[in-house]
């Protein structure tokens, strides 16, 4: 190919045709023949005359420029010329390109994909056999195939939710003999990448292609000091810059939502960026993931469990209530606190052992059984906290006094201590500020705090290591010490406001809050793992998007516990039989460390200018040239009269050369946008505020069917029924309106071809809560008339066997917005029987060409911008519940149309029957 500049010619030697408009020049002054002069003296009675109608005896200078112009144009076009052609050494071998497709690809997966496609392109004009793998998929050996063979699966590829983990086997697993290799790298540095490199040098050239875009990556969020703790990763650690993390769960009303989001800084060469989240605890319960805003990537995205959670608290009592009188009861200002952050627990000790709470409370608790304090130990063992609080009973009691009770943190003295009461010298003491290394470090000390009485620790050596709090003249207020993987904290004052004012403080739900959530280690440990089957709940995809887990097999705890994300342990959302635990792509030690090449390795960017064929460009022209060259020939023979004529000449020609070509192009677009993916329709009607919620039901349907199957719908087209042709839509959505016009007799004609070639309308009245298809409301008695001139086969209200109930979900119910029983569809031939021992009748292939309802199910299916839903559904969990059984008639139905009514096949009836339990 020759270059000029960006641009390219693929027929070069035509353009010596440009050498010839010289010669071109001289033969088109030479037209028209110069007049022959002859003398006549007749000629002198003319002289003064104005002849209407001239004729020049030369071609002005100007039209033979225009002319040679037009020639250029057609010479130029027919020499192939090519706008930013991608030049490439040619191959001759076999080409195999490689993509790392891991979470950081997600980031700019379009490029990639561009890039590999125009490789694939290349290869096919030159004649080679291409591969492409996805470095994160099971190695296999590559299989070499035409470049046509390729061309329309690229673009299906996607990025795994995981990076590539198995290079070293990638490379055992390439063919053998000589290829050449183009390997779209992440930028990150993989195990085994240095094996892969070799092996692949060893197979023929290679080119390594990267993105110069920062990769950003979300550690598993913490609790630490009374905050959630966001960090972040980078690579390359280069200028400052600041990136902000959303905070996503459910709102109260169910739905998702962004509730909190914070601002992370990278300082200069700084790879790591960490900030906290002050959050109330009931917020912080709601949170089921943290993402980095604006980074399409699982490894962006960082799913919390149970390590931000409600805590499973027990509360116990040395005595009873005294006398019902609440405010003396030793647990009534520990209830008050922990209510609103924890599951409270109440019972015997041994009762809420076998709850195996995070959290075990003993108020002025002093002496325990033999059997309840080895229950206590090994519970302690399992990381437990147990929180202790002295009183009366404590302070009389021998407990911990000569030798080290294995359930108080220290050795106390006999009697106690009171401050400030009628009966003693001095003044009620204060708290002194919480020293570092404190879990309540940090926390602000209320001036109006005060202590009159405490039970006092004895003076040995491992005090002062086991102080957290401490009064102001240095006496210990609260105690702790580790025991097995939990420890015991003593609180040295009652839980009442009798020894205190502690308890009537906000510093008392503070230092509670900052103890029970601090029980559990955020990482579950190997041995808490295994022993059972965890069952994914929520997965990501590639872009961090969270799908329902479907039916991803569960995984043992010793597979989770390895940590390792891939296809057979997806990052997600795994359930245990007491807890969850998330898996995410980014662990607590991940350090992102980058790819090196070696210096002989070629290495280039993602970008690239896209190869534009420009020959038709030329041609056109040419041809608009040609055009403005008929109307100055004609102007200048004088033969269009006025300049008003050449005006009106020039105006006809135009709209006869660009109308029809506007109208084509109309057509065109649309016939484009439409066959460029699977679209879901709707019917416009005159009701603006009906089509919007259309648009919205059918986006959200396409939302969820591209997250929990492998159709992935397009944007939601509005189709008007007398103009847009319905073929390209396999689905349409009618929402009837009580005064939507009828039709035409050309619409209704295109209308029955559509339902006759396998088309399926639902027809829905969304006056589900007022009366069924009777014709009782406006909108039913629409339908009536609406639907008599279709073309509709007899209909029944769906049976339980009908193969909507199974497509991709086992249902039963259909409900939308509403939840009329009512659903029409086509009967069920008459000899449809079903056979012994089978759960369904043996229908046809086809699909019933229209369903009918009046549940609004567009309502139910609708999201807003930030893809919440936009109507409520029912009433708290029942109605979500609703919804979600709406959105699964939704797949049900899509998944209806595009495969008919395989489910009926005898091959599904074991898997039918296990489902069904029967």
């Amino acid at each position: 190919m020759w270059m000029i500049g960006p641009l390219g010619f693929t027929a070069p030697l035509l353009l010596l045709g440009l050498i010839a408009l010289p010669v071109l020049w001289l033969l088109l002054r030479a037209v028209p023949p110069a007049p022959i002069r002859r003398r006549f003296p007749g000629v002198a009675l003319l002289l003064g005359l104005a002849d209407e109608e001239t004729e020049t005896d030369k071609t002005p200078w100007w039209l033979l420029l225009l002319r040679m112009a037009a020639v250029a144009a057609a010479i130029i076009a027919f020499a192939g010329p090519v706008l930013n052609p991608q030049q490439r050494e040619p191959g001759t071998g076999p080409l195999l390109v490689l993509l790392d497709a891991g979470w950081a690809d997600a980031r700019d997966w379009p490029r990639r994909i561009d890039r590999a496609s125009a490789l694939v392109e290349d290869a096919g004009r030159e004649g080679r056999a291409v591969a492409v793998v996805r470095l994160t998929d099971a190695p296999e050996t590559p299989a070499f195939q035409g470049a046509d063979a390729w061309a329309g699966r690229i673009a299906g590829l996607e990025p795994q939710a995981w990076g590539p983990s198995d290079l070293a086997d990638w490379a055992a697993a390439l063919p053998e003999g000589g290829f050449d290799s183009f390997w779209l790298s992440d930028g990150l540095d993989h195990p085994g990448r240095e094996t892969l490199l070799a092996a692949l040098e060893g197979r023929g050239n290679l080119t390594v292609f990267e993105s110069p875009r920062p990769v950003l990556a979300l550690k598993p969020a913490g609790f630490a000091d009374g905050a959630v703790q966001v960090s972040a990763l980078r690579l390359p650690a280069a200028d400052p810059v600041s990136t902000e993390v959303s905070a996503r769960g459910l709102d109260p009303a169910g739905i998702e939502r962004e509730l909190a989001r914070v601002t992370l800084d990278f300082a200069a060469g700084q790879a790591e960026a960490q900030t906290a989240l002050s959050l109330p605890p009931e917020l912080r319960n709601r949170i089921s993931r943290f993402e980095i805003a604006g980074v399409r990537s699982a490894g962006a995205v960082s799913l919390t469990d149970d390590s931000l959670k409600r805590r499973k608290v027990a509360l116990i009592a040395g005595r009873d209530d005294r006398e019902g009188l609440q405010l003396l009861s030793p647990t009534h200002y520990l209830r008050q606190a922990l209510e609103p952050v924890a599951d409270l627990i109440d019972g015997s000790l041994e009762d809420v052992l076998l709850a195996s709470p995070d959290v075990i409370v003993l108020a002025d608790v002093a002496r325990l059984t033999q059997v309840e304090q080895d229950g206590i130990l090994d519970w302690l063992d399992e990381g437990g906290l147990l929180l202790r609080f002295a009183g009366p009973r404590l302070a009389s009691s021998d407990v911990s006094r000569m030798n080290e009770d294995p359930l108080m943190p220290v050795r106390l003295r006999e009697g106690g201590r009171t401050v400030g009461g009628a009966m003693s010298w001095g003044e009620p003491k204060t708290l002194a500020p919480f020293p570092e290394g404190s879990p309540f470090h940090g926390l602000p000390v209320p001036a109006e705090v005060s202590i009159s009485a405490q039970v006092l620790a004895q003076p040995d050596p491992d005090l002062a290591a086991r102080t957290i709090a401490a009064l102001a003249d240095g006496t210990p207020l609260v105690t702790r010490k580790p025991v097995g993987e939990g420890q015991v904290v003593l609180v040295h004052v009652t839980a009442n406001a009798e020894w205190s004012t502690l308890p009537l403080s906000g510093l008392f739900v503070q230092m509670l809050e900052r103890l029970a959530v601090s029980t559990r280690p955020a990482a579950p440990e190997a041995a808490d793992l295994e022993g059972q089957i965890w069952v994914p709940e929520v997965v990501l995809d590639g872009f961090g998007v969270p799908q329902d887990a479907g039916e991803v097999a569960g995984v043992e705890g010793a597979v989770l516990a390895a940590g390792l994300p891939g296809p057979a342990l997806p990052p997600g959302l795994y359930a245990g039989t007491d807890r969850r635990v998330a898996l995410n792509v980014i662990r607590p030690e991940t350090v992102l460390t980058a790819a090196t090449w070696p210096e002989r390795i070629v290495v280039e960017g993602l970008e690239t200018a896209r190869e534009q064929a420009l020959k038709g460009s030329f041609l056109a022209g040419a041809l608009g040239l040609l055009m403005l060259d008929i109307i100055a020939a004609l102007a200048v023979s004088g033969r269009l009269g006025s300049r008003v004529g050449v005006v009106r000449g020039a105006v006809v020609l135009l709209a006869l050369a660009l109308v029809p070509r506007a109208e084509a192009q109309e057509n065109d677009t649309f016939a484009m946008e439409a066959t460029g993916a699977v679209r879901l329709a709707y019917v416009m009607t005159d009701d603006s505020r009906a089509n919007d919620i259309s648009e919205a039901g059918l986006r959200g349907l396409g939302q969820m069917l591209s997250q929990r199957t492998s159709v992935e719908p397009g944007e939601p087209m509005g189709i008007d029924l007398e103009t847009d042709e319905l073929a390209f839509f396999p689905f349409l959505y009618w929402p009837v309106t009580a005064d939507q016009p009828m039709p035409s007799s050309a619409a209704y004609s295109k209308l029955n071809d559509y339902l006759r070639t396998g088309g399926l309308i639902l027809f829905d009245t969304r006056d589900g809560d007022l009366a069924g298809l009777g014709g009782a409301t406006p909108e039913g008695r629409r339908l009536q008339m609406l639907a008599a001139p279709l073309d509709i086969p007899p209909l029944e209200v769906i049976p339980q066997d009908h193969v909507l109930t199974r497509t991709f979900y086992l249902l039963q119910d259909f409900p939308g917005r509403y939840t009329s029983p009512t659903l029409w569809v086509e009967a069920a031939p008459p000899d449809a029987e079903q056979a012994e021992g089978m759960p369904f009748r043996n229908l046809n292939d086809g699909v019933t060409p229209v369903v009918i309802g009046g549940n609004d199910w567009a309502s139910a299916w609708a999201v807003t911008a930030q893809g919440g839903p936009e109507f409520p559904v029912g009433r708290g969990y029942a109605g979500e519940r609703q919804r979600e059984i709406a959105y699964r008639f939704g797949v049900n139905l899509i998944m209806h149309v595009l495969t008919g009514n395989y489910k009926s096949d005898q091959v599904h009836v074991p898997a039918l029957l296990e489902r069904l339990g029967q």
